[in-house]
């Protein structure tokens, strides 16, 4: 059941003490929204309140939901998502009344962005999922992370703004458990290893991330899984979601992803010795950025149930694997 196109009545029982949870809390706890959704409500002056014969004054989000307060919040009907639900290729690995889990394939684009207004995931979602619209943004509904358009795997997606609030919560405090595959040049020093470097837009190339002083902490451990002539093939663990985390952290190491074109371009060329060979052909045998999101837990935003899903290597990373595991006569 959705929230919108109604004028919701609510009052803070007189046992609630005062000075207690924020407002904006209270309210997002009661109404199943997200608390980026009240803050929108509040700006556009859609909630007021009063305590008994006082007057109905517009509060502000920082505001305590006080003993006795009386509150009205408008939720208006959902605008229309300017989107065209299409019929694309779509693996739907679980689906409920709450959220949907997605395998998403290499080469599709999350959300529509300059440059990509279709052809995206949402588009595929909006004619796979009913009542998508409106749940967590217009452009990007039902999105609570997102993978890059040349990393395969799992994502979640809310199909109710109950769940948005919650999943986007439990991300927020690292409850939410992502590992992914990735193979990288090189080996490392030792594993598993842990990289605790900042993030933010590349000052010399602004379409580019880089770890770099002043940038939003990320937090990124990698062990090994596989380890091959001239590269290996890690688990990777999230503990934060920014931009191209993975990626950044391992080109940082000097063991980028293999095939990544933005980070790693052309490095097996740079190799020598023995190895030279072997890694020109693995580098030609892997189609795009070697990276796969391989696994996904988190508790049911309704249920409470610990979820669990896993996606094996699609096959045209499996096979480059394939081929690395033979070569060593393994």
């Amino acid at each position: 059941m959705t929230n919108a196109g109604r004028v919701h009545r609510l009052r803070v029982p007189d046992d609630a003490g005062d000075g207690g949870e924020r407002l904006d809390a209270w309210l997002a706890a009661r109404l199943d929204l997200s608390r980026t959704r009240l803050h929108k409500l509040l700006a556009e002056r859609r909630v007021r309140v009063r305590v008994g014969a006082e007057p109905w004054r517009v509060p502000r989000k920082s505001d305590a939901a006080e003993a006795g307060l009386e509150i009205e919040v408008d939720v208006p009907p959902a605008r229309p998502v300017d989107l065209v639900a299409q019929d694309l290729p779509l693996t739907l690995v679980y689906e409920d009344d709450d959220l949907a889990v997605v395998d998403k394939a290499a080469g599709m684009v999350v959300h529509p962005a300059p440059g990509h207004r279709d052809g995206t995931l949402v588009n595929a979602l909006l004619h796979h999922l009913t009542d998508l619209s409106g749940v967590g943004g217009r452009l990007r509904p039902g999105i609570v992370h997102r993978l890059d358009r040349d990393t395969s795997g799992l994502l979640v997606v809310a199909k109710t703004d109950r769940a948005h609030h919650a999943l986007s919560d439990a991300l927020r405090r690292r409850e939410v458990k992502r590992i992914y595959r990735a193979a990288a040049w090189g080996h490392l020093d030792e594993s598993p290893v842990t990289v605790d470097r900042p993030i933010g837009r590349d000052p010399r190339q602004r379409k580019r991330m880089a770890v770099v002083e002043g940038g939003r902490r990320a937090v990124t451990r990698f062990r090994l899984r596989e380890r091959w002539p001239a590269a290996e093939l890690l688990d990777v663990a999230l503990q934060t979601g920014r931009t191209h985390q993975i990626r950044v952290h391992l080109a940082s190491l000097g063991h980028p992803v293999v095939g990544d074109a933005v980070y790693g371009a052309g490095w097996e060329r740079g190799m020598s010795g023995s190895v030279q060979a072997w890694a020109r052909e693995f580098a030609g045998r892997v189609p795009r950025q070697f990276l796969h999101a391989a696994r996904l837990a988190f508790h049911h935003p309704v249920t409470g149930e610990r979820m669990r899903f896993e996606s094996p290597l699609p096959p045209d990373l499996a096979e480059p694997a394939r081929w690395a595991r033979e070569s060593m006569g393994t």
